[in-house]
């Protein structure tokens, strides 16, 4: 069983609550886009591989934001794709299923890693292949109650739901137990951004932001 590391990064993950997960067509639309998130409270911005040049977006990001923002990388399945992303200034690594090896270079590189899984054996191998958080993914296949099932013989897991979640229900998974929430289109809107309409970016990260907070007072 590989540990998972004891990070300041995954404290800040978890005490904010949430990340974006941005899925764009275009890495130019990035920068206004994390802009936009973090006017509306969302500091960690997760870049998926999906982005065309995310690897670019995200090297151009680290260096504008500075080390008060949690940019990390999304999509990784392959060991190469975590050290180039980390390379480029991730600060977390994000994958989609369970890959060990890219647990292990993450965390031989000292970055955390989450790794996902949906029903209660791949969680459990997640957390103890060594993933920080575990991301549940597809989370809407069980919701939240989906989650409450999971923690109730397992409440030491670290649970992140993604897919499913959007800026209102964010809280509640939230009082299911989830330490965080993983929110894309939902709160990414990709025609809102095409259309220049940033300030929607910024309501939606305020909406989420609120709703989680709500959820833990």
């Amino acid at each position: 069983m590989c540990s998972p590391l004891d990070s300041q990064v995954t404290r800040e993950l978890i005490e904010d609550g949430v990340v974006a997960v941005v899925r764009l067509p275009d890495q130019a639309q990035l920068a206004k886009t994390a802009e936009a998130l973090i006017a509306g409270g969302v500091r960690a911005i997760e870049v998926t591989l999906t982005v065309p040049g995310a690897i670019d977006g995200i090297r151009q990001l680290t260096k504008e934001m500075g080390d008060d923002h949690l940019v990390g990388v999304g999509s990784v399945i392959l060991t190469d794709q975590a050290q180039r992303a980390i390379d480029a200034g991730a600060k977390y690594v994000v994958s989609p299923v369970l890959r060990r090896e890219v647990i292990d270079v993450c965390h031989r590189l000292g970055v955390p890693a989450m790794a996902a899984g949906v029903t209660p054996t791949e969680v459990l191998d997640a957390h103890e292949a060594g993933a920080d958080i575990v991301k549940v993914f597809p989370a809407d296949t069980g919701g939240p109650k989906l989650i409450k099932g999971i923690l109730a013989p397992m409440p030491f897991l670290k649970l992140m739901p993604t897919g499913g979640v959007t800026p209102d229900n964010a809280g509640e998974w939230i009082k299911a137990g989830c330490v965080s929430v993983g929110i894309g289109s939902a709160l990414v809107d990709t025609n809102a951004i095409a259309t220049g309409d940033y300030q929607k970016i910024t309501d939606n990260a305020k909406r989420a932001i609120e709703s989680v907070r709500a959820a833990r007072s």
